[in-house]
Formats: C-alpha cells, structure tokens, sequence
C-alpha cells in the first residue's frame, strides 16, 4: 500500500503558496548543492545523494511528477502539490507518495527531501511514519 508524506505551508512559513515548478527548482537546487559538496570532497556525492532522475507524464505536467530511479536499491518517489481547508484558513501543501513499489531506500531518501524542503520553506513536515517536524518559528 502506498504511503505519503506532507509538507504543509503553514503561518510563519517562508512562502504561503507552492508550485509544482517551484517544487522540482527545490529539488535541482537540493541535486547541486550535493554536487557542489561532491567536487569539494573530490568524490560523486551527488549520484549518491540524488540517485533519482526527474521526470514527469505527458499530460500531467502541472500536477505531478515523479522521481525514477538510477541505481538498483531506488524505484519511484512521486510529488504533488494541494490546498487544505483548514480552520485558520486554505493552506497550500506538497504531498510526497511512496508508490507500492517503493523501496526501504525510496522511504529514507522521500524522509530526507522532506526535511530538507521543510526546512527551506520554514514548514510544517509529516514524515512517512506519522512524525510531525516544525521548521516555522512558531509562539
């Protein structure tokens, strides 16, 4: 069954409103800065950091995309972005799925871009195992 994990955009948050796009520039950024750290250490980082390529289906481009993977222990990661009604408001959220055929691997690299994307944008993050992580200044 698949599983799925939440970024959500919340008050105290560095942006209110998310776009795919923005999404998948997150993530590139995420891919370069490894690469950066990979040249400094004299060692592909990157292809171990990022072993995903980014893709998407014709048609579905403004809704969602998925991360297919390079090496063996990766399958799928997809991402997507939503609005909830809450009651202090419409907040908007990136939501992370683990497909059935995802791997332990998919799970702990889909924990990893979610903590890194949360603490970018200063969101509130629900891990795959239900874990809430808060990265916004809150009172």
């Amino acid at each position: 069954m698949s599983q799925s994990a939440y970024i959500k955009l919340v008050e105290g948050s560095a942006q209110s409103t998310i776009t795919l796009r923005e999404v998948r520039e997150l993530l590139l950024a995420y891919k370069d800065q490894t690469e950066r750290t990979g040249r400094q250490l004299n060692w592909n980082y990157a292809d171990a950091a990022f072993p995903y390529t980014i893709e998407s289906k014709e048609g579905s481009e403004d809704q969602w995309f998925y991360l297919k993977g390079t090496h063996p222990g990766y399958k799928y990661i997809i991402f997507g972005v939503g609005k909830e009604n809450r009651e202090d408001g419409q907040t908007d959220y990136i939501q992370i799925v683990l497909p059935d055929q995802a791997t332990h691997g998919d799970k702990a690299k889909g924990n990893e871009f979610c903590k890194h994307i949360g603490r970018k944008l200063q969101a509130e993050v629900h891990l795959f195992n239900g874990r809430v992580m808060y990265f916004n200044p809150r009172k």
